[in-house]
């Protein structure tokens, strides 16, 4: 070797295991060093001699901040067009600056309504409008106009774009939109109260898109969830399985169409699995610990149960009569019943209501709220066991 011979095998082995790691972790620097150096003229790769990136345009941009620094995973400035960015730039502000307004507008009429009339010929108070979405019914054509022309004047006449001025920066506006009014002095106090309007902005944007959805769907712009009585899902809310911390949990939407007797279905089958689930983590577990049953699986193979491993290996070693035994078992337990409920046989459960209710009465109690805590413990512990199994 080129270290010389070394005799011991086991140091042989460890020596040539560390060359083989430390190979690949040279493999993968090696690419990072010549990516780096490609890009920067450096193989340590300093950021500062990267002067040909796209972004390097916008780094010192406003709107920069931490944690996230330059934040564009659309990549939609990778081309470094200036004019593009500043054309963005000016519409978020914009859209920030409304957004902002817009909040302010669904909090102040919680609090204090204009005196007087918003419209004389209706009789229509302003204490009258609502508040939120309610408000576009409320308000009458004509006042819809005037608004829409005074945004005009505005946008039109007042605060109008110059491309030779920074994105929102506007020759007339001063601080706080004020027409006409005072300016900021240049410095680092500007550039902070600047960074804060449009961090603000972004804020206010995701706030009012939360408002409307809340005002859309509960009639509130708090979003009372007790108002929300068109929802698909109140069906459900009080079932068995809503618990804490989750509530009733359904990310993939599946019982957003209210159907009651899919609810059902899917619940029985829920049901089904977790206790499958319960008795296959039992069957992986019992016999590590408590050994197998004595005597024979099979006379005509010499099986012996002791014979059978544990786990995955045992598919393969079970006879095939075996495993039909198993399957006949599976079926008369699926579609004969042993009780004298009016249903029987396959979905009885679901035809009377009550899914998983087969009349084996193990978890029952003549305490409702204590019968509820045992019920929704079978339901976690299956929902944990379908987990338990699956790994």
């Amino acid at each position: 070797g080129f270290l010389g011979p070394v005799n011991d095998p086991e140091a042989r082995k460890r020596k040539l295991s560390a060359e083989l790691a430390n190979g690949r972790l040279a493999m993968m620097a090696i690419i990072g060093m010549l990516f780096q150096d490609g890009l920067t003229g450096s193989a340590w790769g300093d950021w500062a001699l990267y002067t040909d990136s796209p972004l390097r345009a916008f780094e010192n941009e406003l709107g920069v901040q931490a944690p996230v620094g330059f934040f564009d995973p659309l990549g939609m400035a990778k081309d470094g067009d200036v004019e593009a960015f500043k054309r963005r730039r000016a519409t978020e502000l914009k859209n920030g600056r409304v957004a902002m307004l817009a909040c302010m507008g669904y909090i102040v009429p919680e609090y204090t309504h204009f005196d007087g009339f918003c419209s004389t010929s209706q009789g229509l108070l302003f204490k009258d409008i609502p508040n939120g979405l309610a408000a576009l019914k409320a308000v009458p054509g004509v006042g819809w106009m005037q608004i829409i022309l005074f945004l005009g004047l505005i946008e039109k006449g007042l605060y109008t774009y110059d491309p030779t001025r920074a994105p929102g920066d506007f020759e007339r506006g001063g601080v706080l939109g004020v027409p006409n009014g005072s300016s900021m002095m240049d410095g680092p106090d500007k550039t902070k109260k600047l960074n804060s309007e449009l961090a603000n902005g972004r804020l206010a944007m995701m706030a009012i898109i939360g408002m409307f959805f809340q005002d859309g769907l509960t009639g509130s712009a708090w979003g009372d969830w007790a108002l929300y009585t068109d929802s698909p899902l109140r069906a459900f809310e009080s079932e068995l399985g809503v618990q804490a911390p989750v509530g009733y949990f359904d990310p993939l939407g599946l019982s957003k169409d209210g159907d009651k007797a899919t609810f059902m279905r899917r619940r029985s089958t829920e049901l089904k699995h977790g206790r499958i689930s319960m008795l296959a983590a039992m069957g992986y577990m019992t016999p590590e610990i408590t050994g197998k049953f004595p005597g024979y699986l099979s006379y005509s193979q010499n099986l012996k149960f002791a014979d059978i491993p544990n786990g995955l290996g045992a598919l393969s070693k079970v006879p095939g009569a075996g495993w039909l035994q198993i399957a006949g078992y599976m079926a008369l337990c699926e579609n004969t019943r042993l009780d004298d409920l009016s249903s029987v046989g396959w979905g009885s459960d679901i035809k009377r209501g009550t899914p998983g209710d087969f009349g084996f009465k193990v978890l029952t109690s003549s305490d409702p709220a204590e019968l509820k805590k045992k019920l929704n413990a079978e339901l976690a512990n299956g929902r944990l066991a379908m987990m338990a199994i699956i790994g």
